[in-house]
């Protein structure tokens, strides 16, 4: 799709918790179409951009919804809440990335996302889920805090309403009890560390994982010795962190290393 700047109208903001708001942007439908995973960038100004993940999938109507970090020491993050609270109409441009989920296709789907990175992965699950009902999904969405899953309720329904997803909650902060949830499979820890210790296979998956690139690559490497290959794996943070060599290096063997020359003397 060519990349589009049009305008769109503030139709509402919305808090989730003290941190995050959702935003919904109104415009053209066709102006507005995109892929599920796309993202888009609003204006702050004549010279700045800020992207941010497209958390709707595109049915054909008028509408784009987006889940927003707030961070007020930030200048661009206070500049923006203003805007969108003030300012009915805003400069838009869309749709970016590469991180999308292809139609009609049927491997299961491993979703991987970190706080606001759920907004990405909440526009897959939908497109996905809307394609087949039936496809495989695992969710796994990564929070600090249990009041950081704004969209929990959401999450336990897919799970509940559709045999065939699971959705993961991981909370990184100790808690003293995380009571079991319909529709919700509770894990506490960093999600890389989760998902080394509950990962046995990527055979067959697609895997698409949301957020910072520390976070994303420490993925990446729990995930490597399950047989990743890079080719299954997709995240934004490929097109702007590239890494090299994208999979960690094997580690060497001591025994196979080369000696040094006092450790030669020793053995000869």
């Amino acid at each position: 799709m060519t990349v589009r700047i049009l305008t769109c109208q503030v139709e509402s903001v919305e808090d989730l918790t003290p941190d995050v708001f959702r935003v919904v942007l109104e415009g053209r439908g066709e102006a507005i179409a995109h892929a599920p995973g796309q993202y888009l960038e609003l204006a702050v100004d004549d010279d700045t951009w800020v992207p941010f993940s497209i958390a709707s999938a595109h049915r054909g109507d008028d509408r784009l919804e987006l889940h927003i970090q707030h961070w007020p020491e930030r200048t661009n993050s206070a500049r923006l809440r203003e805007l969108l609270i003030h300012q009915a109409r805003l400069s838009v441009r869309l749709p970016n990335g590469d991180c999308y989920l292809p139609e009609a296709r049927e491997e299961p789907l491993l979703l991987v996302g970190a706080g606001t990175g759920f907004a990405q992965l909440k526009a897959i699950a939908e497109a996905a889920l809307r394609e087949d009902p039936s496809r495989e999904i695992s969710i796994w969405w990564a929070v600090r805090e249990r009041r950081d899953l704004y969209a929990e309720t959401l999450a336990a329904q897919w799970a509940l309403d559709h045999p065939a997803v699971e959705f993961h909650a991981v909370i990184e902060a100790p808690e003293v009890e995380l009571e079991p949830q319909p529709g919700v499979i509770w894990h506490q820890g960093r999600i890389d560390e989760v998902l080394a210790t509950e990962l046995e296979s990527l055979a067959g998956l697609e895997i698409y994982i949301a957020g910072s690139p520390g976070m994303v690559y420490a993925c990446v490497d729990t995930l490597a010795p399950l047989g990743l290959e890079e080719s299954q794996v997709h995240s934004d943070v490929f097109s702007y962190a590239p890494r090299v060599p994208f999979l960690p290096l094997p580690e060497a063997d001591p025994e196979s290393a080369p000696l040094s020359p006092g450790e030669a003397r020793e053995k000869s």
